[in-house]
């Protein structure tokens, strides 16, 4: 039954002539991280732009109003619904309140090619694309039916109909570029500030056969690649569409270098138009190792940021996954990126079939000694279609049929030797146990290879935050319900992290311009304390020491609390992850919540005045200098 301006019993012949194209609200886990902008929609609109009266886009992650409202205001006859494992509830929710205004819904993406008949076992569905949708969506607002329609299933009086798949497009230059100029919203980035952000797509699948991956489902291990001529065209178009702003582009193709060849030919271009945008990409460790000139040439000319799929340091766990690579090239690929001055991030999954808690518990000090400037630790989880899903319901150990909860951030499935809560307590432990201060100040160090320069203290605690928002927009939020033993689980980490930490010391002064910082704050151990209900406090030690150079003596980190130190800041845990979650300024919760909480004599009050006045004396001139810039 489909629906559209009235009840039709049957697959009839409708008009789609008003067609609105939706993002639910719900995409969490760290797939979806820093990918915000809905290009899969914006290609979809551009192709059927020609042969409808009226198409928009929504964002309803961004929009004001209910949803009712925009189908008041654009009163569509079609309604499509991408969708992810975690908007599962939501798009159907949407695709609900569509069905009570008479409205036809259909339903595409990842997760409802790969389920098509769960979906469509609910009312409000009426039709789902599988696969990619520009040409499947294009005929069915033409021909008004899905009968026939390949890449379609629909339901015709109950029974779920799957259409023939229709062949994946192989000449991707034919497509018409996204439809930006249907975007409604100013997608931004808490990275590279002073940067417009934009997405581009260049390739479509990937020829690795990861099992626990959907690209080998969709694309049956293969990859197809647009010209570099035609992608340079559309980057032109996309710095016009900025006004000619720098700008920041993530490449969200699976494996960016697919084509090390074509890859190449696209630096060319590059080189030649000289554009000021810096690009992230995620890309294959073969790839990298494979071809050390092709990446020192995408670094000179704006690729910038790597993002790797490491999986994890055990080659078991590699040849179990079918990733096809080994450790070696692991390392070999990190030192490549980082003797260029990129950004090495990875991926590195926990929970997998046999992994021990122990064994897990040092991925972090393995992502650390293989040089990792950023690092995810994401929870194994089985999406519905890849070999992974199918082997382990095979054994009935899938335990979780909550879709929501397929976010890499939550246990799924039975992971045999760790209890499912522990194991999301560990992916926890791992991220605090990577991201310490000398992480930090050694992916500073690193950059400062592309920059030539120091980084300000406030572009050093911009990366700070860059991270904590990362946690946020890849669904911490979402463990509100356990949170005291993941409280718990990070004062661990932080003492753990602590012993090999004190063998890879890194000189903050030696990356960090803190000239003007210690100038007014001059020699001093500040202890900053974290507390959280009955557990031991774990405290952090900054020794300051004014010289000449004005440099920083140490860092450390201890359980418990020191008592000669010139400045305590207490933070309690509970507060400090609800400034977080409300997007306080930390630097300043920390700075009034010791104030208000502290009977301080007066010359503790006076040190604390001058850390005060160097943070605001600091971040003033920063805010300042940038201000000056922006006008020029």
């Amino acid at each position: 039954m489909e629906r559209g301006r009235g009840t039709l019993k049957g697959d009839l012949k409708m008009a789609y002539r008003r067609v609105l194209l939706v993002k639910p609200k719900g995409r969490k886990g760290l797939g979806f991280a820093l990918n915000q902008i809905p290009i899969g929609l914006e290609y979809i609109a551009a192709s059927i732009e020609e042969v409808v009266e009226d198409v928009n886009i929504i964002d309803m992650e961004f929009e004001q109003y209910p949803f009712e409202y925009y189908l008041n205001l654009f009163r569509p006859d079609l309604v499509g619904i991408t969708m992810s494992a975690t908007e599962h509830n939501e798009g159907l929710s949407l695709a609900s309140l569509a069905t009570r205004n008479d409205i036809a819904t259909v339903l595409g993406g990842y997760h409802p090619t790969l389920i098509p008949k769960v979906l469509l076992s609910n009312q409000q569905v009426d039709m789902v694309i599988r696969g990619e949708g520009e040409y499947t969506m294009r005929e069915l607002v033409q021909r008004g039916c899905s009968r026939g329609v390949q890449g379609i299933s629909y339901k015709e009086d109950g029974v779920v109909i799957n259409n023939e798949n229709r062949p994946s497009i192989q000449d991707l230059d034919s497509l018409p570029f996204p439809a930006r100029h249907l975007r409604r919203h100013n997608y931004h980035s808490v990275r590279k500030k002073g940067r417009d952000v934009d997405v581009i797509c260049t390739s479509r699948g990937c020829w690795g056969q990861c099992n626990f991956c959907c690209e080998p489902v969709m694309n049956k291990g293969h990859q197809r690649f647009r010209s570099p001529e035609n992608i340079m065209k559309e980057l032109l178009e996309i710095v016009s569409f900025h006004n000619g702003a720098p700008l920041r582009i993530l490449a969200v193709d699976p494996n960016f270098m697919g084509d090390p060849e074509k890859t190449d030919s696209l630096c060319d271009l590059l080189h030649e138009h000289k554009l000021d945008i810096q690009f992230s990409v995620m890309a294959r460790v073969d790839s990298i190792a494979y071809n050390p000139q092709l990446v020192k040439k995408m670094c000179d000319n704006g690729f910038h940021s790597f993002e790797l799929g490491i999986e994890s340091p055990k080659m078991e766990d590699l040849n179990d996954t079918r990733k096809g690579i080994t450790v070696e090239l692991q390392k070999k690929a990190i030192k490549i990126l980082r003797d260029n001055g990129a950004n090495a991030s990875g991926t590195i999954v926990i929970g997998l079939p046999g992994q021990t808690e122990d064994e897990i518990k040092q991925f972090p000090v393995y992502a650390k000694e293989l040089g990792l400037m950023n690092a995810a630790f994401g929870i194994a989880t089985p999406f519905p279609g890849t070999e992974f899903y199918n082997n382990l319901n095979k054994k009935g150990l899938i335990v979780e049929h909550d879709w929501t909860k397929y976010d890499e951030m939550h246990s799924v499935f039975d992971p045999g030797s760790i209890d499912r809560r522990r194991l999301e307590e560990l992916e926890t432990y791992c991220m605090v146990r990577f991201w310490t201060m000398n992480t930090l100040l050694d992916r500073a160090q690193i950059l400062q290879k592309r920059t030539g320069k120091k980084a300000t203290l406030m572009e050093f605690t911009d990366d700070l935050y860059e991270k904590l928002a990362f946690g946020k927009n890849a669904g911490y939020d979402l463990r509100n319900d356990t949170l005291e033993n993941h409280l718990k689980t990070i004062l661990d980490a932080v003492i753990d992290a602590e012993d090999e930490e004190s063998e890879r010391k890194i000189d903050a002064h030696d990356v960090i311009d803190l000239s003007r910082f210690l100038g007014i704050l001059g020699s001093q151990k500040i202890q900053c304390t974290l507390r959280y209900n009955e557990r031991p406090p774990v405290s952090y030690i900054i020794k300051t020491e004014r010289h000449s150079s004005c440099v920083v003596g140490y860092m450390t980190a201890i359980s418990g609390k020191q008592d000669n130190a010139t400045i305590n800041i207490d933070i309690d845990l509970n507060e400090a992850i609800t400034a977080v979650n409300n997007a306080t300024p930390f630097s300043i919760l920390i700075f009034f919540t010791f104030l208000a909480k502290s009977s301080l004599g007066l010359t503790h009050v006076w040190k604390l005045f001058r850390l005060g006045a160097a943070i605001g004396t600091e971040f003033g001139i920063a805010f300042l200098i940038k201000k000056i810039r922006n006008m020029a």
